[in-house]
């Protein structure tokens, strides 16, 4: 903001000068006051200048209507600050920022704080590049997080490496907020050089530093608070949602496509605490956002939860404003950029129209901004792998008792199982019909290494066929998993083809698939043609290869080899035990 933008906020503050907007006929929640009252809101450039109270400001209120640029009967709408989501990988949205950009702006989103960690594992700093002009495109004010585990654990390796002399090099964009989530939470505990190296980067300029710590407790826990972690967003339980907020941690209430432990947690939410709650989305797809929208989902679920709607409304604004340094927006009042929400109602949280820096670019679920995309060139071509055929499937056990990944329900947390199972006459497993245990295997995509991790995966309900992925966190190497080797091989060769995505293959022919050309992890189109495609994927999955109803069929085995969430996981270069932090064998010794 130069000095005359200034002057003329403070004009029209004073009376002055006219408003460049009113907004008038509303109900304005204070998310300071946890107060809601008539009234009128006045709009100076993209800041918000005056809030008027109809009881008591009934001659301003008329003088503004008189002298406005523009009015805006809001109808008697409530009008709330535009909506924060704290944390979220765009990238898991299938789609690029101007498109989920235009997706949940019309559900009252008005900044989002991304973590591109998932592309950067994929394309390194260019691929950040990109991610920030690409955030330019679209009226949804898109703030990242640095990605500070590139790759996501010291044990694995993925597209590119960002120590902290790499991110000091984006460090200092106005688009960057802070450094992401500590997923390496054993680096920090133990003071790993590097991780001490980006924990300074980060607190020689103030940052917000966002926290991964599931399963952390006791002194562990305190390690990680005393390192400058600000945030975490892997409670699961009330207890240990309420052992951050002691430490002086803001608790951010997940609820996305795949996770959903908002429900769990808002019961311990008290008037008392709520100022350190936020609400948070972490991985959320088109076909959710199309379904159930996008934060004013959470919303309804707090009020559900025995939240008053004005909580929150400030733990899906103020909250997060705060947490994250952002005291330009979070709330209605002079000075603060005019983001702002109507809905219809605090109950359904239906939101009426949008409104970003006073500008109006969302009414009654349609985007009104002209739409533009970021060329993809500089983030397309991603997938190279090197020295795959069918034989590279083969999984020999030394006995009939192997490991097995075990998918637990309702979240991304996988158990560590035993179990018997069939092997044919060299000792190489074979699926059997009368168990749920199938192979899954991690082909590297990134550096021609040729590398390919086996295991075995129970739970995942797959009979016939195969699913193939390019999405699989975080290093984002193909995943696969099937009864036999000719139809997984099949549905990694189709990926290769088509630079990354899904395949389904059945009897030697590919029945359904998802091309994301995008670094392979996004797709050029639009969000509702992705929502298509993955409620075909979906059906094709179960009615055809028998994948449990009960799972997502693509973001249950895209978070198989995510190695910082327990407890069995599995990358190229094999099974990983997370609470050991090690590989570990298939064989039971």
């Amino acid at each position: 903001m130069d000095i005359n933008q200034r002057r003329h906020i403070i004009a029209v503050a004073a009376g002055r000068e006219p408003a460049d907007l009113v907004i008038t006929n509303c109900k304005v929640v204070d998310v300071f006051r946890a107060e809601i009252f008539s009234g009128a809101i006045l709009v100076a450039g993209d800041r918000i200048a005056s809030v008027l109270n109809a009881k008591t400001d009934a001659d301003r209120i008329a003088q503004a209507f008189k002298t406005a640029v523009s009015i805006y009967d809001a109808g008697g709408a409530y009008v709330a600050p535009g909506l924060i989501d704290s944390h979220i990988h765009i990238e898991s949205s299938f789609v690029t920022p101007e498109e989920f950009g235009r997706l949940v702006v019309p559900h009252g989103t008005t900044t989002v704080i991304a973590d591109p960690h998932e592309i950067a594992n994929v394309g390194g700093l260019p691929a950040l590049r990109y991610m920030i002009r690409a955030a330019e495109r679209t009226a949804l004010d898109i703030k990242y997080m640095l990605p500070s585990c590139v790759p996501p654990t010291p044990q694995e390796e993925s597209g590119a490496r960002l120590d902290a002399d790499d991110l000091a090099v984006l460090a200092d964009d106005p688009a960057i907020l802070g450094l992401g989530e500590f997923m390496d939470y054993p680096g920090v505990i133990n003071a790993h050089s590097n991780v001490m190296a980006k924990l300074d980067l980060a607190h020689s300029r103030g940052m917000t530093v966002d926290g991964h710590a599931p399963g952390v407790a006791g002194r562990d826990l305190d390690a990680y608070a005393a390192a400058g972690i600000s945030t975490d967003h892997e409670c699961s339980t009330q207890s240990e949602m309420l052992d951050r907020l002691s430490r002086g941690m803001y608790v951010l209430l997940r609820h996305g496509s795949a996770t959903l432990d908002l429900e769990n947690l808002v019961g311990a939410v008290t008037p008392l605490n709520s100022r350190r709650c936020l609400i948070c989305s972490d991985d959320r797809q088109p076909r959710t956002i199309l379904e159930k929208g996008h934060l004013e989902e959470h919303l309804r679920l707090c009020v559900a939860g025995g939240l008053t709607p004005i909580i929150a409304l400030q733990m899906a604004t103020l909250n997060a404003a705060e947490c994250y340094g952002l005291n330009d927006r979070g709330a209605i009042c002079p000075g603060r950029r005019a983001d702002l929400v109507l809905f219809d109602n605090l109950s359904e949280f239906t939101v009426a129209a949008t409104f970003i820096r006073g500008r109006r670019v969302a009414e009654r679920g349609r985007y009104l901004p002209k739409f533009e995309r970021e060329p993809i060139a500089p983030v397309a071509s991603s997938i190279r792998v090197r020295d795959f055929s069918v034989r590279r499937l083969a999984l020999p056990l030394k006995s009939a008792t192997a490991k097995v990944i075990d998918i637990l329900p309702g979240g991304v947390v996988t158990g560590k199982g035993m179990a018997k199972v069939s092997r044919d006459d060299a000792g190489r497993f074979v699926y059997s019909p009368d168990s749920d245990i199938v192979k899954i295997a991690v082909v590297e995509r990134h550096r021609n290494t040729g590398r390919v991790g086996l295991g075995l995966l129970r739970g995942y309900g797959i009979r016939r066929g195969a699913v193939a992925f390019s999405v699989a966190h975080d290093t984002h190497n193909i995943i696969v998993t099937g009864v036999n080797d000719a139809d997984m091989a099949l549905a990694v060769e189709t990926l290769i083809k088509q630079g990354g995505g899904a395949a389904l293959t059945l009897d030697g022919k590919v029945i359904g698939s998802l091309p994301l050309p995008v670094a392979g992890l996004m797709s050029d189109r639009t969000g509702d043609w992705v929502a298509s495609r993955l409620d075909e994927i979906f059906d094709l999955a179960v009615n055809r290869l028998g994948v449990s109803p009960d799972v997502d069929p693509l973001l249950t085995l895209g978070f198989m080899s995510l190695t910082v969430i327990p407890e069995l996981k599995i990358t190229d270069r094999g099974l990983f035990d997370v609470a050991a932090f090690e590989y570990t064998g298939i064989d039971v010794d």
